[in-house]
């Protein structure tokens, strides 16, 4: 899925007529396009996989290549050199699962057009394939006109492929980082790395540099990106900085090593900018840039990536903007309550509850501001929403099993509802919960923790991105392509330390925006199972393509099996049962 293609935007379309046996349908994500196929029954006898081509608006067609194929067998051991060797057309190497999500190699605005076959092992043969079927879609990338909504993701990239050809697996932040540290040599690979979420971070910091009637209110847990400092600097008396300073933000004693927050603070301090700090008895947990224009608020950004080089370059986050004064200004009246009186946050009436965001030229959504007087205030309506799904819940949590609240109990009861198809990683995983590996579809969970065990060189050293998070999304998405779709994410990590931690929450009750992040879901648990396969693959047991007789896709029709109803959920066809 990963390895060599890059990103691109999308519009979904509807699935392509199934008159010749398959049905395929695409789906917007965020810089990736999400393709979900499937055959009627006269086409599963001898299936061998999918192939899949598409043609950028040049006219120029290419392939898309599978990590694996029939004849090279994949261990724990094979280098990152023979794998990229092995890379073979999907017309020789079918994909043999039922969904793929792909990023064009070359991307420039206008159409792009996927062609999906279906393909059958030849008659006498066990690993050479032919098409049976063939269907095309054509997909709108990279629309030229920002929206009032903009949504982006970081790659979150560091063990890919991927970065290793572009970059070698070199460090991808200078060593000692400090807010000095000459940034000019990892321009390249932060700007790859960051992808559409820092383009959006970096290009609000610009829009309002450039408007000297702008001011700027900023909510910040971690920061130390040395080139977003320098622009809040530039700021000078029209910047106002709320500052966690909780423990990791605060020096306690002579002998602690400095936390790069307090030379931020001291940075912009000596432009002029007006700095408070704060922890709410928790966490100042917000990741909010604010443009004013006098007392108006009209334009805002949050999410959960940090304005740090792990926050972007090391970490998978999402970033939005809301280019609506309505929007903006609920941010700022969060903001200004922390400003003027921090201790009263929780009792505000700007805490007391969910808050719609009303403009036509937004998606349907709400938002709520933490902390609250108790966490279900804002948790309990992500906890019924995935207690009332439908069909799917696709999520990216940071932190599963210590967690408490209404939300992580729903969450935890995922694994025992067999009526929905429901997946979705999380960096820490603790107490009772099962760990998802291929063998135990049954289980929602996909750990980060695996990759742990095993890293092939040169990623042993970039695995990590240093200490801390690697999956910091805390976002939950219902329903993607139901009747119903809605998504829940922001800064809170969806516990109950919502009733200490300075947060928001939004809630989207939008196709298109819960597609984008399902996307990511999707993307996501598809980038680290494969690791995971691999990971456990060996000389005896081989990684490689299912020949005729290994009967593949037998899992994917038995309406008994959690992947006939992945099949089913993607293509957007009802379940089938036995």
């Amino acid at each position: 899925m990963e390895d060599w293609a890059y990103q691109a935007y999308s519009h979904g379309v509807p699935p392509a007529p199934s008159g010749r046996g398959l049905t395929f349908k695409a789906y917007a994500g965020d810089g990736a396009v999400l393709l979900a196929f499937d055959v009627d029954e006269p086409l599963r006898e001898d299936l061998a996989g999918f192939a899949i081509e598409y043609t950028d608006p040049d006219g120029k067609i290419s392939p898309v290549f599978n990590r694996i194929n029939f004849q090279d067998p994949v261990t724990a051991d094979t280098t990152n050199k023979d794998r990229r060797q092995m890379a073979t057309d999907t017309k020789q190497a079918p994909i043999q699962k039922f969904h793929w999500v792909h990023f064009p190699g070359d991307v420039k605005p206008g159409d792009f057009t996927y062609r999906i076959s279906a393909m059958r092992f030849r008659p006498g043969t066990d690993d050479q394939v032919e098409p049976v079927a063939t269907e095309e879609q054509t997909v709108e990338l990279m629309p030229k006109q920002p929206a009032k909504f903009q949504l982006g993701f970081t790659r979150g990239y560091l063990s890919s492929q991927a970065y290793l050809d572009r970059f070698g697996g070199e460090d991808f932040t200078p060593d000692p980082l400090t807010l000095g540290s000459e940034t000019k040599d990892f321009q390249d690979k932060w700007r790859w790395l960051g992808f559409h979420g820092r383009r959006l971070v970096f290009d609000f910091l610009d829009e309002a540099l450039e408007d000297p009637g702008i001011e700027l209110d900023v909510f910040a847990f971690d920061l130390d990106e040395p080139d977003a400092i320098r622009a809040l600097e530039q700021f000078g008396p029209r910047l106002r900085l709320f500052q966690d300073n909780s423990a990791t933000h605060a020096q306690k004693t002579p002998e602690d090593s400095r936390p790069l927050e307090l030379d931020a603070i001291d940075g912009v301090k000596a432009k002029g900018a007006q700095v408070k700090t704060g922890d709410f008895s928790g966490l100042a947990h917000s990741k909010v840039f604010i443009q004013r224009r006098g007392d108006k608020a009209v334009k805002v950004l949050a999410g959960s990536a940090n304005f740090s080089v792990r926050g972007l370059y090391a970490q998978s986050n999402n970033v939005f903007v809301f280019d609506d004064p309505q929007a903006a200004d609920l941010y700022e009246q969060a903001f200004r309550q922390a400003w003027d009186g921090e201790s009263h946050f929780r009792s505000s009436e700007i805490a007391a509850g969910w808050l719609p965001i009303e403009s036509d030229a937004l998606p349907a959504c709400a938002v709520s501001f933490a902390p609250h007087k108790t966490a279900a205030v804002s948790l309990q309506r992500l906890a019924d929403a995935i207690k009332e799904a439908k069909s799917s819940v696709l999520f990216a949590i940071m932190e599963i099993g210590a967690a408490s609240g209404p939300a992580m109990d729903a969450i935890r009861t995922l694994p025992d509802r067999n009526d929905l198809y429901t997946f979705g990683t999380t960096q820490k995983l603790d107490g009772d919960l099962k760990v998802t590996v291929p063998a135990d579809p049954d289980s929602p969970f996909i750990p980060f923790s695996y990759l742990k065990a095993k890293v092939p060189h040169p990623f042993r050293k970039e695995i990590a991105g240093g200490s801390g998070q690697i999956i910091h999304h805390k976002f939950v998405v219902v329903d993607f392509n139901g009747e119903n779709p809605k998504v829940y994410a922001g800064s809170s990590n969806l516990a109950n330390a919502e009733s200490s931690n300075g947060d928001n929450l939004v809630e989207f009750a939008d196709r298109d925006v819960a597609t984008k992040y399902a996307v990511e879901a999707i993307r996501l648990i598809d980038h680290y199972r494969f690791r995971s396969v691999q990971n456990k693959a060996t000389a005896d047991s081989p990684l490689r393509l299912k020949r005729r007789d290994e009967g593949w896709a037998k899992d994917f029709f038995d309406p008994a099996s959690p992947r006939s109803l992945e099949r089913t959920v993607f293509v957007g066809k009802p379940r089938e049962t036995g």
